[in-house]
């Protein structure tokens, strides 16, 4: 850590075994955990708990004040989970009184030029390709992947092992074990290629495949739909996981991929 061409605040709580890379800035208020590494450039604000084994790449900024002018000045953090990967120029702001925190799960990979704005919550295991984006107050679960150039709209969620092709704006929520694409944003069938690659079983992801039939290829409304799967399907916890996230769903789903004349 003795890098005479780094600037560490004295109040930072930095690991023995932190490698810190020249031209850095760490300000008050930090903590990182052993075996990280900051390349050289990187900038961290006050508010940033960084894990253990993080490696954070040249030209990020963690740890930023909100990009909300509602924010001020609120003693926020932010949350960066042990394995992560933050690569080139990632962009993650803290949070506001809204929730107090924007948290990245812990292995996860958030690759080159992606923004992850204020309030924002993301599970574990997320791939983010370059110039993803996450405007404010976003949950996202596990598992899941955004393709390049994908955009988010503020309080969106979206649900575990879901996939988002690339250059995709998300306006309503996604559930869980989905493929989303195409403009409008909607349903193209389960993300079945990543669920094998996770271990889900060839029953499994029939099972998931039959639910999301019911709902999106069916022409039942929503409501609709969701009694009709828990009437009809076996109770396991996918099933249950699908059913509660179609019910506590603040913005609406994705509707089904539609085409037009």
């Amino acid at each position: 850590m003795n890098q005479p061409l780094a600037y560490v605040h004295p109040g930072a709580k930095i690991a023995k075994n932190v490698v810190i890379e020249p031209f850095t800035t760490i300000n008050n208020n930090v903590v990182i955990g052993e075996g990280s590494w900051i390349g050289s450039n990187v900038t961290i604000m006050e508010g940033a708990r960084i894990g253990k084994n993080v490696s954070i790449f040249p030209g990020a900024v963690i740890s930023a004040v909100p990009q909300d002018k509602k924010f001020e000045d609120e003693d926020t953090v932010t949350i960066i989970g042990d394995n992560t990967t933050i690569r080139e120029c990632v962009t993650i702001n803290r949070g506001t009184s809204d929730r107090m925190k924007t948290q990245i799960g812990n292995n996860c990979w958030i690759m080159a030029y992606s923004h992850i704005a204020h309030d924002c919550i993301v599970g574990d295991h997320c791939i983010f390709s370059n110039n993803s984006t996450l405007a404010g107050h976003i949950l996202v679960g596990d598992y899941v992947v955004l393709a390049g150039m994908a955009a988010v709209q503020q309080f969106c969620t979206i649900g575990s092992h879901a996939f988002v092709t690339g250059g995709s704006l998300v306006r309503k929520d996604v559930p869980p074990y989905v493929k989303a694409g195409r403009e409008p944003l909607s349903y193209v069938g389960i993300n079945s290629i990543g669920l094998r690659r996770r271990g889900f079983s060839t029953e499994k992801i029939r099972e998931i495949q039959d639910i999301y039939r019911i709902l999106y290829q069916k022409n039942y409304n929503n409501t609709q739909a969701v009694n009709i799967i828990e009437a009809e399907m076996e109770a396991t916890p996918e099933r249950d996981e699908i059913l509660q996230f179609i019910r506590n769903s603040q913005r609406g789903i994705m509707k089904g991929y539609f085409t037009t004349n």
